[in-house]
């Protein structure tokens, strides 16, 4: 069973989410680059094992500190948080925005919602991606201004901030979220660019709608970071449109990974430091999250072991001038009943 289901998106279709904050012309405060970590980064010291682990945490000790840190649990009711169930199991909820993203009008809305999975062992994991627009109820923001309502999921973070986003994906998911990251896909490029270019399985002949314009070709296809990004970025030319994009950031996040391993990066503490200052864009953390602690619990974790899935869903439709993604709340609810129990075999079955 395929939870991809076909996406027509109509020409007028707008993201916009109303009542969201205006953008505004002022960058975000840009820390010094030694302390820019990615979420990509954290990902790789994970997969460090041995010797490589010990300095890998000494590394990551010497950041831990510097690293930026998000209050995501506040202002989230304790009495309204689902339950734990599956004590030893972890789940993270990983909100990504690309600032760079061409048709991107809003340095406020996340993009990218992954409610990823680590079960007891931390042997695999399965990375859920939560569409975008999804219609789903929103709380009403701490100002009381907002939510209170059904929207677009994204509209959570416009509303709310990462506690908003925290509790709408708690009460849609009813899967109580342990950690959060927040990162910015954008900061992929250079990342990609420092491994030397990552390998692409392309579904099908295409031309990218952004300048230059570039054509993918169906097939295995090396690309540089710029190229990546610009492919991660595709919908419009699919007959599953924002489907599509989850689809090819999936594979951008699985590339990356298997060439930080079989690039030797993991080995080599001299590539490994390189590697971690090239990357420009920052990551921000709950500040309850031990980068420490989590490498070494994901030390044993190999791309081959993560299961990349997409959220139940009924399809796309209209709800008044909004196009929207509507959530099959039948499997959803037995979907995330499984992840709550940390019931591997019944995720990856429903997955399928």
């Amino acid at each position: 069973m395929s939870y991809r289901q076909p996406y027509a998106e109509p020409e007028t279709q707008t993201l916009d989410i109303e009542g969201a904050p205006e953008s505004t012309d002022s960058p975000r405060r840009r820390r010094p680059r030694w302390k820019r970590v990615t979420l990509i980064t954290l990902l790789v010291l994970a997969l460090l094992a041995g010797g490589g682990m010990v300095a890998g945490g000494l590394y990551l000790r010497s950041v831990e500190s510097d690293i930026e840190r998000v209050d995501a649990f506040a202002d989230v009711p304790a009495a309204e948080r689902p339950q734990v169930v599956a004590k030893d199991a972890m789940n993270m909820l990983i909100l990504g925005s690309d600032s760079r993203d061409p048709e991107g009008t809003s340095g406020s809305r996340t993009d990218t919602i992954i409610v990823a999975h680590l079960p007891k062992g931390r042997s695999s994991a399965q990375l859920i991606s939560i569409p975008r627009d999804t219609w789903v109820p929103i709380p009403r923001s701490k100002d009381g201004k907002h939510g209170g309502r059904d929207a677009k999921i994204n509209a959570a973070y416009a509303w709310g901030g990462v506690p908003l986003m925290v509790q709408t994906v708690e009460k849609f998911t009813g899967v109580r979220i342990d950690h959060v990251l927040i990162i910015d896909f954008a900061g992929f490029k250079e990342i990609i660019d420092a491994l030397g270019g990552i390998d692409i399985n392309v579904e099908k002949n295409f031309t990218s709608i952004h300048p230059p314009f570039r054509a993918f070709h169906q097939g295995m296809q090396r690309m540089d970071g710029e190229a990546a990004l610009d492919y991660s970025r595709q919908r419009k030319q699919f007959a599953d449109g924002d489907f599509a994009r989850i689809r090819h950031q999936q594979q951008v996040i699985k590339a990356i990974l298997d060439k930080a391993v079989s690039g030797g990066i993991v080995t080599n503490p001299g590539r490994l430091n390189s590697f971690v200052k090239a990357a420009s864009n920052s990551v921000s953390v709950d500040e309850g999250m031990s980068l420490v602690g989590t490498a070494t619990d994901l030390r044993n974790l190999r791309s081959k072991n993560l299961t990349f899935m997409t959220s139940p869903t009924k399809g796309t439709g209209r709800v008044g001038s909004e196009s929207v993604v509507f959530a099959d709340a039948d499997k959803v609810q037995s979907f995330y009943d499984a992840v709550r129990r940390d019931a591997v075999t019944e995720i990856l079955t429903a997955g399928k």
